[in-house]
């Protein structure tokens, strides 16, 4: 069985201690992988704090010439990068060849980005001011389980575009892919210690990187109640959150509704839906609100379910069994005070069969927490300002879709619905 070490001032790092990394869909060990803690966190520190003075001396093309080359070799190992996505994750293989192919594309934006970056020349009273970018130095980046490779690159390869060194902590259930990641950066010639992977225990190295002074800023995607805690303890430090959603989608009645259902299942079951934006809450037009659940019970009762390595497979496991005993008893909350079930729900271990409720009153978990899990909840409407009233009665914000053929609605609504993204005529998506 093959040893994953971290990765630390541009060499393979191991420890006295290893712990398995399992498939989720049947519990197989796929990897042992070096523990960290506390110390090795330091040494990947001063590796960084070595490495971000040459980072920051490169000239913006020689940046944008790394990244580049880091998004070749990527796409030369793009099925070695999917197999382990699998193996850490359970993801059904097609959806961890659309990460892989993710993250080359976010690598090449920020490669673009890196030769663009400029300072301005401002005139005001008679004068001229001009500002530029400077690199902040060490960025400490903290990654969730479901989106390890993208998600990590999502922090990684803009950091590294302005000039920075990266300290990375990937989730202990998934870090795989960033251990692998971390050796591409070196094979495409990226300086010692500009990119570190510590792995091991997420809430003790985590802490200590938020309280490190040695660390400029906090890059963290993951739960709310993390988030909050990082923000708390950050002090002056600078810190970017990507935190949770509930997601909301409207269906008004002149939608296009083979296309609303259409990416209505695949926003509420891809990746069994451990995504932040996945489509949780659906409010439908009574007018077509029967039409609308019949053929949405059809899509989500195609979806094949599988050994996640099966070409075939669209759903397979969560990332452990305990995910699924939790999604599994949200759903039977949701039933007892009042929701119908109308497909799917049954567990079988880690996996639960896609599933949607009807009629989920908004005191259920499903209704106003992140599920994280493949169900979504499908409620009637009659008025729309209602709709938009119960799409906002939520305490995330991230994306909220709207299927309309009328676009004068569809922009009324969007600036009524309160979310950081509105997509017309979708689902949410990043």
């Amino acid at each position: 069985m093959q040893s994953y070490p971290m990765i630390i001032d541009g060499r393979e790092v191991t420890t006295d201690r290893t712990y398995p990394v399992r498939l989720p869909w049947d519990g197989t060990t796929m990897a042992e992988v070096h523990e960290g803690n506390v110390a090795s966190l330091d040494c990947a520190i001063r590796a960084s704090l070595e490495a971000a003075p040459m980072m920051a001396s490169m000239e913006n093309g020689e940046r944008a010439g790394l990244l580049q080359k880091v998004a070749d070799l990527l796409r030369r190992d793009a099925e070695e990068f999917a197999s382990l996505l699998v193996a850490e994750t359970g993801k059904p293989l097609r959806e961890a060849r659309l990460e892989t192919e993710r993250a080359q594309q976010t690598l090449v934006w920020a490669s673009i980005a890196a030769r663009e970056l400029r300072g301005e020349t401002v005139p005001i009273d008679g004068r001229l001011a001009i500002t530029i970018r400077q690199p902040l130095g060490v960025i400490g980046a903290i990654t969730p389980f479901n989106f390890p490779l993208n998600l990590s690159m999502h922090k990684i390869a803009p950091a590294l575009a302005g000039g920075n060194s990266v300290v990375h902590k990937p989730s202990e259930v998934t870090p795989l892919s960033a251990i692998r990641l971390a050796k591409t950066f070196l094979e495409a010639g990226a300086p010692r210690g500009a990119y570190n992977i510590v792995t091991g225990d997420g809430e003790a190295i985590g802490r200590a990187m938020v309280a490190d002074p040695r660390i400029a800023m906090i890059t963290f995607t993951g739960s709310v109640a993390v988030g909050k805690e990082i923000r708390a303890q950050a002090g002056l430090k600078r810190v970017t959150l990507e935190l949770g959603g509930n997601c909301p989608v409207i269906i008004e009645p002149d939608a296009d509704l083979t296309l609303a259902v259409e990416r209505c299942v695949a926003g509420s079951f891809a990746h069994s839906g451990q995504v932040c934006i996945s489509v949780q809450r659906i409010f439908v037009h009574e007018k077509i609100a029967d039409e609308f659940l019949h053929r949405l019970k059809a899509g989500a009762d195609r979806l094949v379910i599988g050994h996640p390595m099966q070409e075939s497979t669209e759903i397979s496991s969560l990332i452990s069994e305990e995910e699924a005993m939790r999604v599994e008893s949200w759903i039977e909350e949701a039933i007892s005070v009042g929701a119908t079930r109308i497909t799917g729900g049954q567990r079988s271990r880690a996996t639960i069969r896609p599933c949607i409720l009807a009629e989920v009153p908004p005191e259920a978990k499903m209704s106003c927490q992140e599920a994280f899990g493949p169900v979504v909840a499908v409620n009637r409407y009659s008025d729309l300002a209602d709709a938009i009233r119960r799409a906002n009665d939520s305490p995330y914000g991230l994306q909220s879709g709207l299927f309309t053929r009328d676009l004068t609605r569809a922009f009324e609504t969007a600036r009524k619905l309160q979310a950081g993204g509105i997509l017309i005529n979708d689902v949410p998506s990043f």
